[in-house]
């Protein structure tokens, strides 16, 4: 990821304005552009579809175009990796109760780190390289509603190691 992708300081309906200036789109049919999955007229061609049907975007491309579910939700996940908040877990103040709502062993196999209540959501910390399994993991088994951010693997490890202690862990 580039470095000017780490630190978005204003998000703008679905631009984000970069610290240096510049602007980055954050729709998913951009980034399916990006990737070579899909090309600007196909993407349209979805939007059209979701203004009649209301179906979600992801869905509208793997039925209109066969795009594979992956390939969705890889561009997905490097969407949300653009817009969301990074932390350093080391600083933060971690919630007992909500660290309790995952196991050792979930915890390290999903790579999910569960921090504190905001407001009425459960913060979780995550690396870029687990984002989309920690939230497949995080929005079906925590029984409240969710949201990522995002850290530097080796802090997630070394606060997994700290949090959940398992003998001979490393993050799948």
């Amino acid at each position: 990821m580039h470095d000017s992708l780490q630190s978005p300081i204003h998000r703008a309906d679905r631009m984000i304005v970069m610290g240096d200036g510049t602007h980055m789109e954050s729709r998913l049919g951009d980034v399916l552009v990006h990737r070579g999955v899909m090309n600007a007229g196909q993407v349209d061609r979805v939007l059209t579809e979701q203004s009649r049907t209301g179906e979600p975007f992801g869905v509208l491309c793997e039925r209109l175009y066969n795009v594979h579910p992956n390939d969705v939700e890889a561009a997905w996940g490097e969407q949300y990796a653009r817009l969301t908040m990074r932390i350093d877990p080391h600083t933060e103040a971690f919630d007992p109760a909500v660290l309790g709502l995952v196991d050792p062993r979930q915890a390290w196999q999903f790579g999910c780190l569960p921090v504190r209540w905001d407001a009425n959501e459960v913060m979780v910390a995550t690396s870029e390289a687990k984002l989309v399994r920690a939230h497949r993991f995080c929005t079906r088994r925590i029984p409240h509603p969710v949201f990522l951010v995002l850290c530097e693997q080796e802090d997630l490890e070394a606060s997994l190691q700290r949090w959940y202690p398992l003998p001979g862990a490393k993050a799948a």
